[in-house]
């Protein structure tokens, strides 16, 4: 199966082992990546885990209604490896009983640890 996120590769070989934690993302940007595939596969603790603790919810219940097919990575800014934090712009499309949708935002990341961190979204 192609990876959700876009890159053409293998789920295996892109976001799954990050979702397997054999590795991490290198990236905001591929952490981004990897969170929109977690929502494809429904992988609600891979959003958690990757959820920065100071605004990550208690919970997260996904919405078995929707289908994640697209993301359109639309810019990015630092986030890399010589970076503590990151801004991925995005606009990821789903599909719903109602039709479809997407969902543009602004995703902020931090790098604590050696790991990147979803912090807010607007």
């Amino acid at each position: 199966m192609r990876c959700p996120c876009g890159t053409g590769l293998p789920y295996d070989e892109c976001c799954g082992p990050i979702h397997r934690h054999e590795t991490t993302a290198a990236s905001a940007e591929r952490l981004m990546r990897s969170r929109f595939s977690a929502f494809a596969v429904g992988d609600a603790s891979w959003l958690l885990e990757s959820w920065h603790p100071s605004t990550r919810p208690d919970s997260l219940e996904l919405d078995a209604g929707l289908r994640w097919y697209r993301l359109d990575i639309l810019s990015r800014s630092r986030g890399g490896m010589l970076d503590s934090e990151g801004v991925v712009e995005f606009e990821a499309h789903y599909r719903s009983p109602d039709g479809a949708g997407s969902q543009h935002e602004a995703s902020r990341f931090v790098r604590e640890g050696g790991r990147w961190l979803y912090v807010s979204g607007a």
